[in-house]
């Protein structure tokens, strides 16, 4: 069964679409584009995180209207620290994505909010830990992989871990204790990350729009490009995975930006 993973469209108003001079809804088609280019099938996809900049309600509906001229596979989603977790669940348009458990042939992927309202960094509430648990206690059979916006582990740039998952341990007490979870994917970080803590992978996937420098001490665009990653997951809950990024366009971004 096939994955893809996008993450951190920061869709804005109508008014002004764009992100330190990106596009971000061109960005997000593009991205969908080089996705129907070189993935002939696949089973469902994923958003982990600041679909909208700043949780506008149009913002979700035109993420969902872009992702279905592409593509109708099942579609998840999950808020991030940009989203408003309250607005996503108002969304009433014909089709409303999946936020918290989605089935992928044999495997489970359990989809976490770790927003914090009106913060940036990340924590998951006693409730999505108990319901992480839950669901993990009553799947023990299927291989799982876990998707939140903030990364659990820091991923080497100090402005960014500045703005980790702040209860990371109490997170990976849970995991810790139910060997099918496999991997856990993040998105926030806006750029590439790949490493293994106890035999669990761990992801980190670019954003469809600007990128983050990677190993930066302090804000930083990078000049690579938006993009998306893919899973392969076996039923033996072994697990490809690799990143691809937009090659044939060229944007205006304002590299020189302190922040944003």
């Amino acid at each position: 069964m096939r994955l893809i993973q996008i993450t951190d469209c920061h869709l804005g108003p109508l008014s002004d679409p764009s992100l330190l001079g990106l596009n971000t809804d061109q960005s997000l088609a593009d991205v969908m584009e080089l996705i129907a280019k070189e993935q002939s099938t696949y089973d469902a996809m994923v958003c982990t995180g600041d679909v909208a900049s700043d949780a506008h309600t149009e913002c979700y509906g035109r993420f969902v209207e872009t992702i279905r001229r592409y593509t109708d596979v099942p579609l998840g989603w999950l808020p991030g620290n940009h989203d408003s977790a309250a607005t996503m669940a108002q969304y009433e348009g014909e089709e409303v994505p999946e936020s918290r458990v989605m089935m992928v042939g044999e495997w489970m992927l359990v989809l976490l909010d770790s927003a914090v309202p009106g913060y940036v960094h990340g924590r998951l509430a006693q409730s999505e830990l108990e319901f992480l648990e839950q669901t993990l206690a009553s799947n023990g059979q299927r291989p799982t992989m876990i998707m939140l916006h903030h990364q659990p582990v820091p991923v080497g740039s100090k402005w960014i871990d500045e703005y980790i998952l702040d209860n990371a341990d109490e997170f990976f007490q849970v995991v810790d204790a139910h060997p099918q979870v496999k991997a856990i994917s993040w998105g926030h970080v806006h750029q590439f990350y790949q490493g293994e803590r106890n035999g669990v992978q761990l992801f980190a996937t670019p954003a469809t729009c600007i990128q983050f420098e990677p190993g930066s001490q302090d804000f930083a665009v990078d000049h690579a490009m938006p993009g998306y990653r893919w899973f392969e997951l076996h039923s033996d809950g072994s697990l490809e995975t690799g990143v691809s990024r937009v090659t044939d366009r060229e944007y205006h971004i304002d590299y020189r930006s302190a922040g944003y």
